[in-house]
């Protein structure tokens, strides 16, 4: 009897330790992330393991490019600039549809890290897929009329493209379009079809990617704001405009976007490791919302830098 109460009583001791050292590590995780507070709303990572991690059919890892940019490598580099968190961005070139590695980082890291993942439209029921996947922490999917090129001109309609917008009304997992500003319309029909289908613009819509600013293209991405639900990425500044530091020729676009969306629908988001290519980095990226945007007020970058992201992405 003695025996099988100190027995009891050691069990309880040794569970109360593991309570409290559970509870010490989430405290220091959440600490960690009032010092690191930012989101990067958009980031790619691949691994060098290519057995693990097959590459997607065709690609070998001589296209990797840099040959390896995993978890560490990006906090790395956005710890320092108080990124805390991260929205990371399936990335079709080189893993396809198959969304493992990124998924695998989550749990790894499930305070830091969201995931946009990929479903392939073509296939039967890719709504129960985004279903499954959003208990892995995918809560958005990139969608892109550039991974079919057999369809580009009708990759919105299609039953599995119609079913995968119905399912994100319920499940609030973004649709996160990768377009040119020609593809805008398309876009726009499918925000009125499907009114509380959360969506995300990748890039801004990629105006800019050829040098040219041109209003029309920009007044056609302002369009998409009476879709209460719409949200924009301002991010990859190395691929538009001038394409180099400190990028204060997109802050005209960056301006026009606010008074259009409102700060509740902007997020910030850097497009690593492409951001750190060539001369551009990724303190430069995050530095032209938080220090150059002088229009901007304090609680505006709360929202560009932290809460969109959060809120659109980090609600599981």
């Amino acid at each position: 009897m003695h025996e099988s109460l100190e027995v009891t009583r050691r069990e309880a001791l040794v569970a109360g330790v593991a309570v409290l050292g559970m509870g010490t590590m989430l405290a220091q995780a959440a600490d960690d992330l009032e010092k690191t507070p930012w989101i990067d709303a958009h980031s790619h990572i691949w691994p060098a393991d290519g057995e693990k991690y097959p590459l997607a059919p065709g690609v070998t890892k001589q296209q990797l490019d840099p040959p390896r940019f995993d978890d560490s490598d990006l906090l790395s580099i956005a710890l320092p600039e108080g990124v805390g968190r991260v929205v990371l961005i399936q990335h079709s070139l080189f893993h396809l549809f198959d969304n493992t590695y990124l998924t695998d980082a989550v749990k790894k890291h499930p305070q830091r890290f969201r995931v946009v993942g990929m479903v392939d439209d073509r296939k039967p029921a890719p709504g129960a897929e985004m279903k499954r996947l959003l208990k892995l922490g995918v809560t958005g999917f990139r969608i892109t009329p550039f991974i079919h090129k057999d369809m580009q001109e009708q990759w919105l309609d299609n039953a599995g493209m119609n079913e995968m917008w119905k399912t994100a009304a319920e499940t609030r997992q973004a649709m996160c379009p990768l377009i040119n500003p020609d593809h805008l319309p398309g876009v726009d029909a499918m925000c009125q079809k499907y009114p509380e289908t959360p969506v995300v613009i990748d890039h801004f819509a990629r105006i800019g990617v050829d040098g040219q600013m041109r209003d029309a293209d920009l007044a056609n991405l302002c369009k998409l704001a009476r879709h209460k639900h719409t949200n924009v990425k301002i991010s990859a500044y190395y691929a538009l405009g001038r394409k180099t530091p400190p990028y204060l020729d997109l802050l005209p676009m960056i301006k026009k976007l606010l008074e259009c969306f409102g700060p509740q629908r902007l997020m910030w988001a850097s497009d690593s490791p492409y951001q750190i290519q060539g001369g551009n980095n990724y303190g430069a990226s995050i530095a032209l919302i938080r220090d150059r945007a002088d229009f901007l007020s304090a609680e505006d970058k709360q929202w560009l830098l932290r809460k969109t992201a959060e809120r659109v992405y980090f609600f599981v």
